[in-house]
């Protein structure tokens, strides 16, 4: 009896002890495995970038797709127009979600900048992958991708040894043969305000006179419905984008391809101030909650890997001068660029239009 007596507590005892061990071997376990949970769940997280861009293109939503196949982070994307888009991140302040904001259009790029809503962006991969050219001064964007605006000529009418300059287009020589379209295309404001920089605004007014007075017809559609006017006999050259020329020349449209076909390419200047080109730009916003992911996705862009598929698919030109360019832009050849900051296409944006106005370039 006494012997039982003893031995219950013990045992008793003994229980409680193992059951505290236990216990305390559980919590020891389970700690550090919910420590890693909670960190590869604010990992995951945390693995995205988010893009403001009033870039429309279905080539940079496949990029967007193997930068993430590539790295893992997440591309989120808000489209709609650049103003707007600069305003959005002026009134969101510090609470923006947006880590980059892209759009087409140097002075644009210029107008962001100006407005507070970007950073520098300090890398060496970018540094080497963007000549400085194509770089804003302090950094503030960085270009993607570039396009030209050019001449385009119906080849069954027009020569090129009968072009020369932007100039000779305001001439008597074209009168009722220069298809072009509206003043409120940015693309014809920047192309006003290069011509105000470059050659004042005296002679940038004469200039858009001259071409309002050519009209073959009043401006209507975009890039793509001047060459397909003139291939159908309304005018004889049109003022576009190159980047819409390849677009047309491999288009699933056969219509749209044999316009193409029936169209040559011009590049105006080349023994003066060179042929006007713009740039497509990337910026890294002044509140950017994943910064590291944002400098990532801009290397990215400007890989020799990425701008060739850039260029392949939406046929601007690269920036990197390392990447390739795909045949139908090898096959115009190098031409003399403009020489002047993108910036002062911005300074000069009002007075363009201002000019557009006076002349009665609608």
């Amino acid at each position: 009896m006494k012997f039982k007596k003893f031995l219950k507590p013990l045992l008793a005892s003994a229980l409680l002890t193992i059951g505290l061990v236990g216990c305390g071997t559980n919590e020891a376990t389970e700690e550090p495995q919910q420590k890693e949970q909670e960190t590869e769940q604010k990992a995951s997280e945390n693995q995205v970038v988010n893009v403001f861009t009033a870039r429309h293109y279905e080539v940079d939503n496949e990029l967007f797709k193997m930068f993430t196949e590539e790295t893992g982070i997440q591309v989120n994307v808000v489209q709609g127009k650049a103003e707007e888009l600069i305003e959005r991140l002026k009134r969101e302040g510090e609470s923006t979600q947006a880590d980059l904001f892209i759009t087409v259009d140097g002075g644009v790029l210029a107008n962001a900048k100006q407005n507070d809503v970007l950073q520098p962006v300090n890398s060496d991969v970018i540094n080497e992958n963007v000549p400085e050219q194509f770089r804003d001064v302090d950094n503030y964007w960085i270009g993607m991708a570039t396009r030209a605006r050019i001449i385009a000529y119906a080849k069954d009418r027009v020569t090129p040894d009968q072009l020369s300059t932007y100039e000779d287009l305001a001439t008597d020589k074209w009168a009722g043969k220069i298809a072009v379209r509206s003043s409120t295309s940015l693309y014809n404001q920047s192309l006003l305000a290069s011509f105000i920089e470059l050659n004042g605004e005296e002679a940038a007014e004469k200039w858009a006179a001259g071409i309002v007075k050519n009209f073959a017809r009043q401006p209507d559609g975009g890039d793509r419905d001047q060459a397909k006017a003139i291939v159908a006999g309304t005018g004889d050259i049109a003022i576009m984008n190159t980047y819409y020329v390849g677009l047309l020349a491999n288009s699933e449209d056969p219509e749209e391809r044999k316009v193409a076909e029936q169209i040559g390419v011009f590049f105006p200047n080349q023994e003066t101030t060179g042929t006007h080109v713009n740039i497509s730009g990337i910026g890294l916003t002044k509140h950017s909650k994943n910064k590291e992911n944002a400098i990532k996705l801009i290397e990215y862009i400007t890989s020799v890997e990425a701008q060739e598929f850039l260029s392949a698919n939406n046929f601007e030109f690269p920036v990197n001068p390392n990447a390739k360019k795909p045949e139908l832009l090898e096959s115009w050849g190098e031409f003399k660029m403009q020489e002047l900051n993108f910036d002062t296409l911005g300074e000069h944006n009002q007075k363009a239009i201002e000019i557009f106005n006076k002349v009665g370039w609608k």
